[in-house]
């Protein structure tokens, strides 16, 4: 295992406690806010057909609500992203993880992509977006286009993956995506976090929120560990 200065209650609150399965029901998202609650886990993330249920279940607790938006291939239109936004923020949502157009980067059209985050920003209002680039499809100079049109359309965070491509979180994409936007936005990492070992890595890396359903064994694999 890695060792860092670092306590449970950290790492806890840069987690965001995720279950975004087809079958998920009413009641395990209930289990997931009370979870979040015990942990104090950064947020609870969702679909968002469960964003007023998590609204009402993590009311004062301090715990935000998360939702995905164009989750997970991107390929909505920007008006339809924007409206979805709109609707999870109306509902509750304090965080809006939204997928960017694959197709359109690898294509090249750059003032599209920069355009759909800007709407879903704009739609958004004050609510933090995070910008899914989903690293497992580009290259690297693509990643780092990515990470430069969401800060250039004032989004929150740049987030690896939405955990249903090929492949997920990588150390070494989340060092590009921080030496590529600073200390101006935020880091995710997200998709086959499942261990206290990998959550370490991705910190180190520069991470600063961590998407993961592994949330609880992860905690309570730091033990006591001052």
């Amino acid at each position: 295992m890695r060792t860092m200065n670092i306590d449970r209650k950290t790492i806890a609150s840069m987690i965001d406690h995720t279950l975004l399965k087809a079958t998920a029901t009413p009641e395990q998202i209930v289990q997931c806010c009370n979870q979040a609650k015990q942990y104090n886990f950064a947020s609870v993330c969702a679909n968002p057909c469960f964003v007023k249920l998590m609204s009402e279940e993590l009311k004062g607790s301090g715990v935000k609500v998360c939702t995905v938006i164009g989750f997970p291939l991107g390929a909505n239109s920007a008006e339809v992203k924007a409206f979805e936004a709109a609707k999870a923020v109306e509902d509750g949502a304090d965080e809006i993880d939204m997928v960017i157009n694959v197709g359109e980067i690898k294509a090249g059209n750059l003032k599209y992509v920069e355009n759909e985050i800007k709407e879903v920003v704009r739609a958004s209002q004050n609510a933090v977006v995070k910008v899914i680039i989903e690293t497992c499809f580009l290259d690297d100079n693509e990643k780092v286009i990515a990470c430069k049109l969401a800060q250039n359309a004032g989004a929150g965070f740049v987030k690896t993956s939405t955990g249903f491509g090929t492949g997920g979180a990588k150390a070494e994409d989340v060092r590009l995506m921080r030496q590529t936007v600073g200390n101006s936005m935020g880091v995710k990492a997200s998709g086959g976090i499942r261990s206290l070992d990998d959550v370490l890595k991705m910190i180190e890396a520069g991470a600063n929120r961590i998407g993961t359903s592994s949330g609880i064994a992860i905690i309570e694999g730091i033990g006591d560990t001052p």
